[in-house]
């Protein structure tokens, strides 16, 4: 096979090469050129690699590889950095020194080596003279995903393909060119957030250490057990993961240090919440009780926030506190030690909201009072969430049916959830148990008059129920006793009354957990739903009403005046006229004191501001022709003006007011929320013209609402749920409950960051062991 003919050399450096070879000096002079020969070598500036002797730099030339790269260069398609047609394609490096990189790929036959030329043609290139790595600053500091789904690539971890074409095959990647459009979009916005940031991005870092947090924060996601990162990192190992094998780590990177390295990452995003309350204009706070299984009190809390930089929102979990028994000021001083602690500017908290009834009922003798004296603009809306009690556990002890009502349907469940049985009811209980979560062997009570599948389910099975404990009750005395409670007349009209209540109170905690809700219709909801409750004490509901009509009388002799009446086959009991009036008196107390408990929540004072809000800043509340927007809101704005004095200029809004109310007409095809993030956001032409309003929007958006912040809460219980029900106390549960809860992918995740807070850490531990 025929060769090409080598290209042209330059004569001055085969003349030197000549000359290295030739020359007979003395002996001496003769050594040192020995030596001088050795230490001499060509370097091709085509191919980039280094020619020890002219044999090899003459066997290199003949190549197919240098021959390619040259019809490559003659094409164009390899832009020459510093060779041109009929040039030399060879360098002499002086004996004695070495080019950049000279370790590097040692295990292949012709060395390459890094130019700093590079540096010049390409600004975004970095090398690591220590490790021998050249690395894209570009990329490293934006951490793209590319379209295989991973922000890591040769340039962001390193790399020693010390060749042009693989950095011309880089600055023209998707990558890289989305790398510079993150990093623009990141400067745009750094002037109004976080500079001081910056630098932490182009931190060298061990990758052993990124891989030893990298698999504690992962463990933590996975909800992964302290005690598997050992032989986790021993199977990393097995599988040859290279920042693992390559270098080893410090020793403080160990197994036994998992919590501590959970508490840097904790920290990490503590600070980020730290960095959105202080760029939000406002913050909403929601407080949530959780109980472990050895009954301690503990406080869940969460905040939302909105960036000025683009208007969104964002909830965060800021953490699970213990909480002593005590008096509503216990709440208070534990809520006010939080927000010193994350830099919670009292003018800053707008919105509080308890997620669980007890706390309701301590906000109700005080804690909402105690709060707002230091925290002016504080409003208090308690939503309803999923199983919590429809009245406080003061009221439900007024009522004596309701605690003996729960405790015979709390005894059914225990009783048939867990047997072995095969009947298809046993199976449907069982069922609603896992459908709607619901735990036995969890320490605080199951309010199970608030639960509606589980009431429709003891409906539903009432018969079968009934044969079930009478076939057993031979037996056992528990399904005796059972049998009785559930053929009284109380027991199936009670149920009744129920599915006729929990509907309604279903529809007003839907309302809590829309991402994109509708304020306007809170204050009819509510006023509704009062409405009904009332109503309900005077005529039954259609549940009850239909459970009447279905009940047959037969005639017989009945004892101290009884009534015969049968349901669905089965002989009720106590159907006196005694019971009859007595059972109309517990509906009447029933009905009100849920009615009482709903206005407690929403006073009207709430309920007017939420309406108030809708009013001005929803577009679909505005009037249909631009004739009868001249009057349109005026009560609602004075309304929000006198309630938020500190914080706006009412002059001023109430003279801007005529021209915001044209544009937000003009804008009919926005919803409530967006409207308000056009409005704060700091760089839009609405925030300008109408600074008053952009300040109510704010409050708006920081009102505690929505899906992520319903799954965030429900995902803390079962967090706290789980982890207590198997460990006990745990001090670190916290940390891991915010991995779990607010951590970001792993690729997304500042672990550099944590590197310097875990190392600061055990130095500042080891520093205090060696003064005790």
């Amino acid at each position: 096979m025929k060769r090409p003919l080598s290209p042209p050399h330059s004569p001055e450096s085969a003349v030197r090469l000549a000359e290295v070879a030739s020359c007979p000096p003395s002996q001496p002079e003769q050594r040192m050129k020995r030596e001088k020969k050795h230490q001499s070598f060509t370097l091709c500036e085509v191919c980039n690699i280094q020619l020890n002797s002219a044999a090899q730099a003459q066997i290199h030339y003949n190549g197919k590889s240098h021959q390619k790269r040259l019809k490559q260069l003659n094409k164009g398609k390899m832009p020459a950095a510093q060779v041109g047609p009929g040039e030399c394609h060879s360098s002499m490096v002086p004996p004695g020194k070495k080019p950049a990189g000279e370790t590097s790929n040692s295990n292949k036959k012709c060395k390459r080596y890094f130019n700093e030329h590079w540096k010049e043609e390409f600004t975004w290139l970095e090398f690591d003279y220590e490790r021998k790595l050249m690395f894209c600053i570009e990329c490293r500091q934006a951490l793209v995903k590319n379209k295989h789904g991973k922000a890591e690539n040769a340039f962001t971890v390193g790399t020693d393909n010390f060749q042009r074409h693989a950095l011309l095959r880089h600055v023209t990647s998707g990558a890289h060119r989305q790398a510079l459009a993150v990093n623009r979009e990141q400067l745009a916005c750094e002037p109004h957030g976080h500079p001081e940031l910056r630098p932490l991005v182009k931190v060298e870092v061990n990758p052993a250490k990124v891989a030893v947090l990298t698999t504690v924060y992962w463990m933590a996601k996975e909800e992964v057990p302290d005690e598997k990162c050992f032989s986790l990192l021993n199977f990393q190992k097995f599988n040859l993961c290279q920042a693992l094998l390559a270098s080893e780590h410090s020793e403080y990177y160990h197994p036994g240090s998992v919590r501590e390295m959970q508490a840097a990452i904790a920290k990490v995003l503590h600070n980020e919440d730290r960095h959105r309350i202080k760029a939000s204009p406002f913050v909403g706070l929601v407080v949530d009780e959780m109980v472990d299984v050895l009954k301690h009190r503990s406080l869940a809390m969460f905040t939302t926030t909105v960036s000025p930089c683009n208007g969104q929102t964002s909830t965060a979990f800021l953490g699970s506190f213990e909480l002593p028994a005590g008096e509503a000021s216990t709440v208070a001083g534990k809520v006010g030690e939080v927000m010193r602690s994350f830099g919670i500017p009292t003018m800053k908290l707008t919105w509080l909201s308890a997620h669980s009834a007890s706390l309701v009922a301590e906000q109700l003798s005080g804690v909402g009072t105690v709060l707002t004296s230091f925290c002016p603009l504080l409003t208090e809306m308690h939503c309803l969430s999923h199983g919590s009690s429809l009245l406080p556990s003061e009221a439900v002890g007024t009522i004596e049916y309701l605690q003996k009502y729960e405790t015979t349907v709390d005894a059914v469940y225990r009783l048939y959830s867990s047997s072995r049985g095969a009947g298809g009811g046993l199976q449907e209980l069982r069922s609603i148990l896992d459908l709607c979560e619901i735990d036995l062997g969890g320490p605080k009570a199951i309010h199970w008059t608030s639960i509606f599948p589980a009431m429709e389910a003891i409906d539903c099975l009432w018969p079968t129920l009934v044969l079930l404990l009478e076939s057993e009750a031979e037996h056992s005395p528990v399904a005796r006793g059972l049998c009785e409670e559930l053929k009284k007349f109380q027991f199936v009209a009670f149920t009744k009354i129920l599915l006729d209540v929990l509907p309604i109170f279903q529809k007003l905690s839907r309302f809590f957990q829309i991402e994109d809700f509708d304020l306007s219709i809170l204050k009819p909801i509510v006023s509704a739903m009062a409405t009904t409750l009332q109503t309900q004490q005077s005529t039954s509901g259609q549940n009850l009403q239909e459970f009447l009509s279905e009940m047959k009388e037969y005639p017989g002799d009945g004892r101290d005046g009884e009534s015969r009446l049968c349901y669905k086959g089965i002989e009720l009991v106590n159907c006196s006229q005694m019971h009859l009036k007595h059972f109309e008196q517990l509906k009447e107390t029933y009905l009100e004191s849920v009615r009482c408990n709903l206005l407690d929540r929403f006073p009207s004072s709430i309920l007017e501001a939420v309406s108030s809000f809708s009013a001005i800043f929803n577009p679909k509340c505005y009037p249909q022709s631009l004739e009868d927007i001249g009057s349109y809101g005026v009560s609602e704005l004075n309304f929000l003006l006198q309630t938020y004095s500190r914080v706006v200029v009412s002059e001023r809004a109430l003279s801007d007011f005529p021209l915001f109310k044209r544009i937000v007409f003009s804008l009919s095809q926005l919803s409530f929320k967006d409207l308000c993030v056009k409005l704060v956001y700091s760089s839009s032409e609405m925030h300008e013209l109408f600074p008053d309003f952009a300040v109510l929007a704010a409050i708006a958006l920081a009102l505690p609402l929505g899906s992520v912040l319903a799954e965030k809460i429900s995902r803390g219980r079962e967090l706290l749920k789980h982890s207590r029900s198997c460990r006990g106390r745990d001090e670190g549960l916290s940390d891991r409950m915010k991995i779990v809860i607010d951590g970001p992918a792993i690729s997304e995740f500042d672990f550099a960051l944590a590197i310097e807070y875990y190392e600061s850490m055990r130095e500042s531990e080891f520093i205090m062991a060696q003064v005790k």
